[in-house]
């Protein structure tokens, strides 16, 4: 049984406002969308508020076990 996926829903953003986001995502690397969230967890992270992160399945092949 892996994690629950992501929420997925429409958001209406202001062209301008999401073209930032996407400059500062490629800066660091990131999607746009990876780029939100960490923009709202800093958000709610200065008002006090603590958001876990959610386990996510590990991607790619897995190790291989000691014989």
């Amino acid at each position: 049984m892996g994690a629950p996926p992501k929420k997925a829903f429409p958001l209406r953003i202001d062209p301008a406002l999401f073209a930032a986001v996407e400059r500062i995502a490629a800066a660091d690397l990131r999607s746009a969308n990876a780029q939100i969230e960490v923009l709202l967890r800093e958000a709610l992270a200065r008002r006090g508020i603590k958001v876990g992160m959610s386990e996510t399945p590990k991607r790619g092949r897995p190790r291989k076990e000691a014989d």
